[in-house]
């Protein structure tokens, strides 16, 4: 029993089991790099699979079985969100800040042009189109499953967010495909460097998007989630909205305008 609304989480050991994954995976990727051994980068791997799965078991437990989540506790969790995006955002807006100040005075180590000499850019209006068109219909889908959600709709809740998922998984493999295709790599000038980090690392926020929409999804088959306390769903609705964002700013300024 208590006599506040607060949740005061109880003592976990998934903070420190997930940041020795996070070194052990980090070393191990700098192994990967240097003598073309993946075996510590695996292991680290498989230690931060395990934690999620954990950590996101008991965050469940305490919000769905246990009546841990409190109104007051899920403003706190939702003004979370809207931090950890902010943080988000000025992760990305690094990376542009490189490209434009790089771009916009090309220096003579690149030619004094952009892009830089030798440098073979993708087509536009190709696989990065319809990328884009399928980052917006993803974005229409994740809105529809909110709004059915709110009218208690749960079928086609499901339906809506299996087809976000599909969509992000679609995304995630046309741009494996154009990583395979690409005619320059990451070692070509500032172009490569800042053309690989900006969308390799969208890639990754579009993969952990569509993870965290799956899991949304296998709670609203379970019933976890109502039209009252759907705190998880919106902040997946909320990261995915922020991704599709960014990935409009990809497309208009590496994409279209920094290939003319």
């Amino acid at each position: 029993m208590k006599n506040h609304p607060f949740h005061l989480v109880d003592n976990s050991p998934w903070p420190i089991t997930g940041s020795m994954g996070l070194m052990t995976f980090t070393s191990g990727t700098v192994q990967w790099f240097h003598y073309n051994e993946m075996w510590l980068m695996n292991i680290g791997a498989v230690i931060i699979i395990l934690t999620m799965i954990q950590w996101w078991r008991d965050v469940i437990r305490e919000s769905t079985f246990q009546g841990l989540h409190t109104k007051k506790v899920i403003v706190s969790m939702k003004l979370g969100m809207i931090l950890f995006i902010s943080s988000e955002v000025l992760f990305f807006v690094s990376f542009f800040w490189a490209f434009f100040h790089s771009s916009l005075s090309p220096s003579i180590e690149v030619g004094m042009q952009w892009p830089p000499t030798g440098i073979i850019t993708f087509n536009p209006m190709s696989i990065p189109l319809l990328n884009t068109m399928i980052l917006l219909c993803s974005g229409i889908s994740i809105t529809w499953a909110h709004n059915a959600l709110l009218n208690e709709n749960f079928s086609q809740t499901v339906q809506s967010m299996i087809l976000t998922i599909i969509l992000g998984v679609y995304f995630t493999i046309l741009q494996a495909i154009e990583y395979y295709e690409a005619p320059f790599t990451m070692a070509d000038s500032i172009y490569g460097s800042t053309f690989f980090m900006s969308t390799g690392f969208h890639g990754i926020h579009v993969i952990i998007g569509t993870m965290f929409i799956l899991i949304s999804t296998l709670r609203i088959f379970k019933l976890h989630l109502s039209k009252n306390h759907h705190v998880g769903f919106e902040a997946s609705a909320w990261y995915w909205h922020f991704v599709d964002v960014v990935w409009l700013f990809l497309y208009i300024s590496i994409y279209w305008w920094g290939s003319n």
